[in-house]
């Protein structure tokens, strides 16, 4: 039997890099996939992908910042499957700059995306998964929330507050049989990568199917056995004392 057989896996942000990578080792392993993201033109060939894989798939494009279009969403997967078992909130941005000139524009996109989001998306799965007694919340964090670089303050801080918003679904779920795991990824090759031509990115790298396997062995725990966070990071990578 495989780990995730039968399971409905809803991933935000699937339509590339972590969530995509994601998505293929769910499928592999049999979930059912929900795959949400603003672009359907990007959410369709994952979805392609992961078929070929055996997965049953629902794309339902969404904007999961707005709190209506994340109802929706919800209600669209749970109308398909009739449940709810692994949410990860990976959607994501990076925008960035020096703290003296970083715009408000900049600060409230990333923290809108990084922490609004996975806060709507987390309330909306509780409603399903304290009913029905089990689920895993896998929240996509980085290294960022403890290792900060310059420049980076919008990300860090979302990040720096994702990890609090873990600590506290864990919390408010583990009555309910509901967990809830942080990942927080070093340098991974991801799309938005291979095309900045930014100095950081000729630093080690981990593929997405990598790190993708480290959710999966979140996602595939027992329900009563938690992995509260985990830090993956190429080991090359400076990271410990970076400074």
């Amino acid at each position: 039997m495989k780990k995730l057989e039968g399971r409905v896996a809803l991933i935000t942000g699937a339509g590339s890099g972590i969530g995509r990578g994601i998505a293929r080792a769910f499928a592999k392993e049999g979930a059912k996939l929900v795959l949400t993201g603003r672009s359907r033109d990007r959410l369709d060939p994952a979805a392609e992908e992961t078929k070929g894989l055996g997965a049953e798939v629902l794309v339902h494009p969404a904007d999961v910042t707005d709190a209506s279009q994340v109802e929706g969403l919800f209600a669209a997967a749970t109308e398909r499957f009739g449940r709810l078992d692994l949410l990860v909130n990976n959607a994501g941005a990076f925008n960035g700059g020096p703290l003296d000139t970083l715009s408000i524009e900049d600060w409230d996109h990333v923290i809108a995306v990084n922490l609004r989001a996975p806060f709507l998306c987390t309330r909306a799965a509780l409603q399903i998964m304290r009913p029905q007694g089990i689920g895993r919340i896998i929240n996509i964090g980085s290294i960022s929330a403890q290792r900060v670089r310059e420049n980076s303050a919008p990300y860090s801080t979302s990040k720096h507050g994702l990890w609090g918003l873990t600590q506290v679904t864990a919390l408010e779920g583990r009555e309910y049989g509901v967990t809830c795991c942080c990942l927080h990824p070093g340098n991974t090759l991801v799309e938005r990568r291979q095309d900045s031509g930014s100095a950081w990115d000729d630093e080690p790298m981990m593929t997405t199917d990598e790190l993708a396997e480290v959710a999966l062995t979140m996602a595939a725990l027992p329900p009563h056995v938690e992995m509260l966070e985990a830090i993956v990071l190429p080991a090359k990578q400076l990271y410990v004392g970076r400074g």
